[in-house]
């Protein structure tokens, strides 16, 4: 177990866990390792709109110019457009602080390799072993203390680039589209990118006030867009969360399509485009089982990974994906960018639509998914998993699903919960394994 860092960076209840101090000496730690060679060095650091992130940058600027790097402050922007202006403008590395969709009292600090990538575990090893260790003796001089400056155009240099993605071709002219920015990071990114294409655009969540950022709102909490979607009679409805590294779609009809769904039919556009460079897609262990046997019923496979879109990533470099993500909604298109983008996977689906000329409903609707419930089990401390209760309750459920069925087990990387999910034909069978198992673990966790 790291100390510090979890599935997406370091997480935590902000001026509680995401401390100043904290934050400076990350700032630190990884300004240390990532300066490589005699060049001027420099990083990146964007954010969301949580009122913390104000105190957060503050403290990061103070890390990373006290050990002699740069600091180009690109203020509230996506977490996808920290990773592509990263590259974009040589950085040694990136920073985005965001707790993604979590409520504005916690925050998070993500971070970038200079190739837009997130770090790997070796490297969050060796930062987390500097922010416990005493650094003043490798502080810079003062005549080498590193410079801030804010950097203007950002927005525009992002939506160039999404819009980018999609052939010259392609408009969205004729679309009424609804969108969600969370009140987080894409509020103004989205829907101007979406415009510039030719979409009549109803947005929503575009008034962030440091505290309102996911509530009620974005890909956590669709009922909004869904109402909204109905009552302007929209094409679709695109819900970002609050860094926008995710997206739900809502059809014409108001249904909910999640990132499962939105995979299946990127991936079976590009299949029929010879675009895949390999014959399958990347998911997690999450994704319904409906995807793997859509996927297999069309020539294709699915390999699994661990939860985190950072797994999924790094199983695409390896082995040559380049389409993946996870049933909440991290879309990754390694054609186009080195972290989930949630809208443009959103612009890659709207694609895929209007050279269809079918509704989404139809486009996005591949797979009857199979019965799947999730339930968490919230625990304190020690480690309930490794009751020999627990253990045998995992045991005893995964025979009575049989083949036919999955059992995921997993404590979550950015809290203090276990989460038990179980999917198979049949919800009956599906519900009475999830509550004997959450049983077995709230007993053992009490």
């Amino acid at each position: 177990m790291r100390k510090y860092f979890g599935t997406d960076g370091i997480r935590g209840r902000a001026n509680g866990v995401i401390t100043p101090e904290l934050a400076l000496k990350v700032g630190q730690a990884a300004g240390l390792v990532f300066q490589r060679g005699d060049h001027r060095h420099r990083v990146v650091i964007g954010k969301d709109t949580r009122l913390s992130g104000y105190m957060i940058e503050t403290a990061l600027v103070a890390g990373f110019t006290s050990v002699g790097m740069d600091v180009l402050l690109l203020g509230p922007v996506p977490t996808p457009a920290v990773a592509m202006l990263t590259r974009s403008m040589r950085a040694d590395i990136g920073v985005m602080i965001s707790a993604s969709h979590n409520p504005y009292e916690d925050n998070g600090i993500k971070l970038f390799g200079p190739d837009g990538f997130k770090l790997n575990d070796a490297i969050e090893r060796e930062i987390e072993a500097l922010i416990d260790a005493e650094l003043n003796r490798r502080l810079s001089a003062s005549g080498d203390l590193g410079r801030a400056k804010r950097i203007e155009s950002v927005h525009a240099r992002y939506v160039e680039f999404a819009k980018r993605t999609l052939p010259r071709q392609v408009t969205l002219d004729g679309l009424r589209v609804v969108v969600d920015c969370a009140n987080g990071a894409a509020y103004r990114v989205a829907p101007e990118t979406l415009w510039e294409l030719g979409a009549e655009v109803i947005a929503i969540g575009t008034e962030p006030d440091g505290f309102n950022i996911n509530r009620d709102v974005g890909s956590t909490a669709p009922s909004a867009l869904v109402e909204k979607v109905r009552e302007r009679r929209a094409d679709i409805g695109i819900a970002l969360d609050g860094d926008a590294d995710r997206v739900l779609i809502v059809d014409e009809k108001g249904h909910v399509v999640d990132g499962d769904q939105l995979m299946a039919a990127v991936a079976r556009s590009w299949k029929e485009d010879e675009r895949l460079t390999q014959p399958g897609i990347v998911a997690t262990v999450m994704s319904n089982l409906g995807l793997e046997r859509f996927l297999g019923g069309i020539g294709l496979g699915l390999a699994r990974t661990a939860v985190g879109d950072r797994y999924v990533l790094e199983h695409m470099r390896e082995h040559g994906y380049n389409l993946g993500g996870e049933q909440s909604g991290h879309i990754i298109m390694s054609d186009y960018t080195t972290t989930g983008d949630g809208l443009v996977a959103a612009l890659q689906l709207l694609g895929v639509v209007q050279r269809q000329g079918r509704p989404v409903s139809e486009v996005c609707h591949c797979f009857e998914p199979l019965p799947q419930i999730l339930k968490n089990v919230r625990y304190r401390s020690g480690e309930p998993l490794r009751q020999d209760s627990v253990v045998t309750a995992i045991e005893q459920a995964r025979e009575r699903l049989g083949a036919g069925g999955r059992l995921v087990i997993r404590p979550s990387g950015t809290e203090p919960v276990i989460r038990v999910m179980a999917e198979g034909d049949d919800r009956g069978l599906v519900a009475e394994v999830v509550d004997e198992v959450v049983d077995a673990v709230a007993r053992a966790a009490a």
